[in-house]
């Protein structure tokens, strides 16, 4: 790859016309930073940026199809995958990004949707499980959704989150970054098979935020992609995510979006507090 191309992110999932998630959050991330983002659509959402009404999978063939092409053409220096609609479109991605082993994958799935789009299905949840979650480089997810790919049937007793953490971890997931969003704090906490590397917390508004694990995931595969080591990635994706959050807007009359080119409408020389102040994204101190 010339020297003068930045380095290319492939990410999959669906489209959000109001630009807050999917596929044109991604973009919008790693255009900001310093990324070329290709993209392979799994479906397309209608919605606005209070509610969403209809989720359309695409032909899990046309995927994989797309996603060939462009592996074939460009070199790729990370996969980001975000929503699937269903168990097929998750299996056909597998089987791509089994090819190339060696490019980072940074997982967020994205189960928030409700039943009748679903995302939430046992069969969906099966197949990022024992298909996607092994091969995955760093899995960005709250707890929730942690406990559901450990135990994707439902059929036995739910295991406790740390239990959930170290199944994902001791079948092939490499780093899990677990987020939890308290009534004032983030907390993200990330994970290996060493245990817990780091804790990070910042303050949260009051505000309904959309696309907020997009934006993450999308900032760490960059980071990736640029060269830097997860643990590394991790901290400064979530330095990135609280800017962007910092300046979120309203554009319509639902959720705020983060300004994820937050330092292009920047006026002055501000920097993000410190660790140790309350509102900054800091490591947490034991």
């Amino acid at each position: 790859m010339p020297s003068d191309t930045p380095p290319i992110v492939l990410t999959f999932g669906l489209s959000d016309p109001t630009g807050g998630s999917g596929l044109q959050a991604d973009l919008m991330t790693l255009a900001s930073m310093g990324c070329h983002g290709v993209s392979v659509l799994t479906g397309y959402t209608v919605r606005d940026s209070a509610t969403c009404d209809e989720v359309n999978g695409l032909d899990p063939e046309v995927v994989a199809t797309q996603a060939r092409m462009l592996l074939e053409d460009m070199p790729i220096a990370a996969f980001k995958v975000g929503a699937c609609t269903r168990a097929e479109v998750v299996s056909a991605i597998a089987e791509v990004v089994a090819d190339y082993d060696d490019v980072p994958l940074i997982l967020a799935p994205d189960f928030t949707l409700d039943d009748e789009h679903v995302l939430a299905a046992d069969e969906l949840r099966e197949a990022i499980a024992d298909l996607l979650a092994p091969q995955t480089t760093l899995l960005v997810a709250d707890a929730t959704t942690l406990l559901a790919l450990a135990q994707p049937d439902g059929d036995a007793e739910a295991p406790s989150l740390d239990a959930a953490i170290s199944h994902l971890l001791s079948h092939g997931c490499e780093y899990i970054l677990s987020t939890e969003t308290g009534t004032h704090r983030l907390v993200n906490t990330l994970f290996s098979e060493d245990g817990q590397l780091r804790q990070d917390m910042w303050d949260r508004g009051s505000n309904r935020l959309m696309g907020l694990t997009d934006t993450l995931g999308s900032a760490i595969a960059a980071l990736l992609a640029n060269g830097q080591e997860p643990a590394e990635a991790v901290r400064e994706a979530q330095e990135y995510l609280y800017q962007a959050v910092r300046s979120a807007f309203r554009p319509g009359m639902g959720a705020y979006m983060p300004d994820r080119f937050f330092w292009a409408r920047s006026s002055d020389d501000e920097t993000p507090p410190t660790s140790g102040q309350d509102v900054a994204p800091g490591e947490a101190r034991h």
